[in-house]
């Protein structure tokens, strides 16, 4: 399986804050220039490489002279303004050493949530790789707010895999990989070395966020890795502090847990679908509904649901959840959420008599729809 590793030509690293600031004092310089290095020599041997970065709020912490993290979103943007300088300066300085050109390339949800906006992002990346350039990806923490409070660069790191069809999705934190159980509180705990992505039980396994620095933890990682395995990318989680951690995986060396997935690569747009992080609304279909969906790849009608909720509108993401409350599907919706709940139930057929226009006959049509797994 490590060759897979070998033969990758496409990369995405990513970096946690844990790795990156020296127990909160600001960045460790030294191990920057331990990645830079590492990273500019994959760049040498042929692969494309995509940094994920945390970082820009523990950096401003440091530089603002916090005593901790702030909790509200004003202070948290400053911060992050601050931090941002500072850590885009310390890898432009280290790749610079090796004439690499590099580009600051900062996200937020709704760039992805966009459909046009996600490709001008898939088309910007593509073509800086092109160029011979390192795109260093960040969140926009400072104007973005429920990012701020909600997101972290697991995600992030996942969703421009899938952005760029990335090979192989690294996530280096302060961990050896994923164990079975906790190692900070079980001696006998045992590293994974690979699972399957899909796999319920890596997350049990996983346990809660515990950095106070960034805001993920080992979940958000295997979240992470079931996220591009969508895409059919390979995943690895390591200790960043491992030496020539990047180089070694690269030569198929066995380092930290690897995630893979046997299931098939959905398309490029279903695949968007996938990566939007927040629903606009939710709808219950029946039984019925559900085996058609999932057995059928049939579009999502209106006779098969049973209720639906939030302020959407037409195009918008909506959740499809079952009897039991589990998303089992989600897509973009032909009506606005006044309309859906009076034709629920109904026939198509009858839309003209109730909504006074005729619309399309799916509620959502399986050209817009994902069904999970």
């Amino acid at each position: 399986m490590r060759e897979r590793l070998r033969a990758a030509k496409r990369w995405v690293v990513k970096v946690g804050s844990s790795l990156l600031t020296a127990d909160g004092k600001g960045l460790d310089h030294d191990i920057i220039e331990q990645w830079t290095t590492q990273i500019s020599a994959l760049k040498s041997d042929g692969r494309e490489v995509v940094l994920v970065s945390s970082g820009s709020i523990a950096e401003g912490v440091a530089r603002l002279k916090l005593s901790k993290r702030p909790s509200r979103v004003n202070e948290l943007q400053a911060a992050a303004a601050v931090g941002q300088m500072g850590l885009i300066r310390a890898y432009e300085t280290g790749f610079e050493r090796f004439n690499i050109l590099t580009a600051q390339i900062l996200l937020t949800h709704d760039d992805l949530s966009d459909r046009r906006r996600y490709l001008n992002a898939r088309g910007t990346l593509t073509t800086l790789l092109k160029h011979g350039v390192l795109p260093i990806v960040n969140e926009n923490d400072t104007v973005t707010t429920d990012e701020i409070k909600l997101g972290d660069n697991d995600t992030l790191g996942a969703q421009v895999a899938n952005l760029i069809d990335a090979d192989v999705l690294i996530l280096l934190t302060d961990q050896a990989g994923l164990f079975d159980k906790d190692p900070r509180h079980n001696p006998d705990a045992t590293l994974l070395e690979r699972a399957n992505a899909s796999d319920p039980s890596i997350l049990s396994a996983a346990g809660p966020a515990g950095s106070s620095l960034g805001s993920g933890g080992m979940r958000t990682k295997v979240l992470a890795a079931e996220r591009a395995a969508q895409n059919g990318t390979t995943t690895v989680i390591a200790d960043g502090r491992d030496p020539d951690v990047l180089l070694r995986l690269c030569a198929g060396e066995s380092l930290g847990t690897m995630l893979t997935s046997d299931q098939k690569p959905i398309d490029a747009r279903k695949r968007w679908l996938a990566d939007h992080l927040r629903a606009k609304g939710t709808i219950t279909i029946d039984d019925g509904a559900y085996n058609v969906l999932a057995n059928k790849g049939s579009s999502l009608l209106a006779a098969g649901v049973k209720s639906c909720t939030g302020d959407f509108s037409r195009g918008e993401l909506v959740s499809c959840l079952n009897t039991e409350g589990r998303e089992v599907a989600r897509g973009l919706i032909n009506y606005g959420a006044r309309d859906t709940s009076k034709i629920l139930g109904r026939s198509s057929d009858r839309f003209e008599e109730i909504l006074g226009y005729s619309g399309e006959p799916e509620l959502i049509h399986r050209d817009n729809m994902l069904v999970l797994q």
